[in-house]
């Protein structure tokens, strides 16, 4: 069982940054894939970024070029870096991964855009 523990989220303006965090309880450095998806109110969960175990990075067309995916094996952490964000881009993120023992994914952080 992975522990996945996210922070980072809050109240921005359209056009700011956030950075989002994902600590996992257990080195990631075999996880095969690590993934951010987010869910906005009446909306189906949404698939937005991934990273392998051999970093490759595939984004969702709705923010690629505006969003950053990484990970620090040293501190087993996953990140989301967002930028120029948008009012839609409002909802609550998910870190999801592909551990050893299976997928596991994190209880979520709200992001809010909005002047």
């Amino acid at each position: 069982q992975v522990s996945l523990v996210e922070s980072g989220g809050g109240l921005v303006q359209p056009g700011g940054s956030l950075r989002l965090s994902c600590a996992a309880s257990e080195s990631i450095s075999n996880f095969k894939a690590m993934r951010w998806f987010r869910q906005a109110p009446g909306k189906q969960r949404e698939f937005l970024a991934l990273i392998t175990n051999t970093d490759i990075t595939m984004y969702a067309d709705s923010v690629k070029g505006r969003f950053t995916i990484s990970r620090d094996m040293a501190k087993n952490m996953l990140y989301l870096q967002m930028n120029s964000l948008k009012a839609e881009d409002t909802a609550v993120y998910y870190c999801n991964v592909d551990g050893n023992a299976g997928n596991f994914w994190a209880q979520g952080t709200q992001v809010t855009v909005s002047s």
